[in-house]
């Protein structure tokens, strides 16, 4: 079946993504290894022993880079409702992060109100229908804050990819009550045409 115009017009920007052509060079497993690189490095996020939670990992690209960053005497969990191929350095778990049993097994690994960093690339599939799109992005924003507010450690730190949508701004109110920082960041591998953007909040519950 031949490949229809817009498809092959994907293909193009792809094949001439720098940052695709550098993921295969420095083996990480997705491009957007490259988007918490910076917002790492920018909001010093991630620091040697540190403890982190990764929400919708796989298929591992932050979570190589977290692993990378916390070292050996770190703590990396990751978690997804996905498959995801193990990861030297980081604990996997396989389940949604709004069941039960999920939330049981994390504790296992992290104890709740002990960690650094939750940090979520979570996004649903686009219908490009804006009123669905928004309630399944709010769905799955209101779950990282929720775990967050389970397993951070007072100070601690949550970083969130969002989409502006009608109701974004007051998502960020919310957050804004819980933590004592919030940046709004656009990382470079972020492409220029994608509504996404990502919120570092800080100073979690001061």
């Amino acid at each position: 079946m031949a490949r229809s115009g817009s498809s092959n017009r994907w293909l193009e920007r792809h094949k001439r993504d720098r940052f695709v052509k550098e993921r295969e060079t420095q083996g990480y497993r997705s491009r957007a290894a490259f988007k918490l690189r910076e917002l790492a490095a920018r909001d010093r996020l991630i620091t040697t022993g540190a403890r982190v939670l990764d929400l919708g990992a796989s298929p591992g690209g932050w979570t190589q880079v977290a692993c990378e960053l916390a070292g050996p005497r770190g703590m990396v969990v990751a978690v997804d409702v996905l498959p995801m191929v193990a990861l030297g350095g980081a604990h996997v778990v396989r389940g949604d992060c709004r069941d039960a049993l999920t939330l049981a097994a994390i504790a296992e690994l992290l104890k709740p109100g002990s960690v650094d960093l939750v940090m979520s690339d979570m996004a649903p599939n686009m219908t490009g229908v804006a009123a669905i799109d928004e309630a399944r992005m709010s769905e799955l924003t209101d779950t990282a804050l929720e775990c967050a507010a389970v397993f951070l450690r007072p100070g601690g730190a949550l970083l969130l990819k969002l989409f502006q949508f009608a109701d974004t701004q007051l998502f960020l109110a919310r957050l804004q009550q819980r933590f004592g920082q919030l940046e709004k960041r656009k990382p470079g591998a972020s492409r220029s045409r994608s509504r996404e953007f990502y919120v570092v909040a800080k100073q979690y519950g001061i």
